[in-house]
């Protein structure tokens, strides 16, 4: 049975300051509640009903029924269990090899799948700008699918973490060159910008090797691809050259 302070606290947690807060997140879905507790996240409590109460082995679970699971979860159409874990200490990147810098990503989806892409695709450290929407957002850690315990990703100041790298910086930018003609490197930064406005000024300047993706079709009339389509066509080229 879920108490009334859980559904409580639980409910409190969908908004990004009662997270940092109580610096607690909530994961549903077996497959991504599995993954967490393989990369030794710690849970606080777990959720289950009585159809995947064996599910999670020897873990100390709270058994609920499904009206009690929908008052809990942030899902339209809620999952069998759900499970509330500690936040980890932030462990500093690696600052080396292939890494993706998002730009004020604003969309939950967009994020989770490109943490998806960067475990797929092998990139170890994701940074963000402060104004990307929270890794901790329910619907990013729904998208990353498990992902999110197998990717660094760290938020910092990226004007000034690009000012400062000694790595070469590409961004996609419509006006770039075409990245199936370009001989791209094992190492380096590819920024990708906002979903409606691209990589912002500031940063546009300290970005010297523009890259794009070039349209085929006939007409051309496609503004600009998903950003996570942009993504995950980029660390393919990248992965590709190397």
């Amino acid at each position: 049975m879920v108490s009334k302070n859980q559904i409580k606290l639980i409910t409190g947690l969908q908004q990004k300051k009662y997270r940092i807060e109580h610096q607690l997140f909530i994961a549903e879905g077996v497959k991504v509640i599995q993954e967490l507790l393989s990369a030794n996240f710690v849970p606080q409590y777990l959720f289950v009903t009585e159809a995947d109460s064996d599910v999670f082995g020897t873990v100390e679970k709270i058994v609920v029924n499904e009206n009690e699971m929908k008052k809990i979860s942030a899902l339209s159409t809620p999952s069998s269990c759900l499970a509330v874990f500690k936040m980890p200490k932030p462990v500093d990147p690696d600052y080396k090899g292939l890494i993706v810098a998002l730009d004020d990503i604003r969309d939950p989806g967009n994020l989770g799948t490109i943490i998806r892409l960067c475990d797929w695709f092998g990139v170890r450290d994701l940074l963000c700008s402060k104004t990307t929407v929270d890794l901790y957002n329910p619907k990013v850690i729904q998208a990353t699918m498990g992902s999110v315990a197998r990717v660094r990703v760290t938020y910092v100041d990226l004007p000034s973490y690009l000012a400062e790298t000694s790595l070469p910086v590409f961004g996609t930018f419509m006006d770039g060159q075409n990245i199936y003609k370009e001989k791209l490197p094992a190492e380096g930064i590819i920024v990708f910008g906002n979903e409606a406005n691209g990589i912002s000024p500031t940063l546009e300047t300290q970005i010297k090797n523009r890259i794009a993706i070039p349209r085929f079709g006939d007409l051309q009339q496609t503004e600009s691809l998903n950003v996570a389509t942009a993504t995950a066509i980029c660390l393919s080229e990248f992965r590709r050259s190397s």
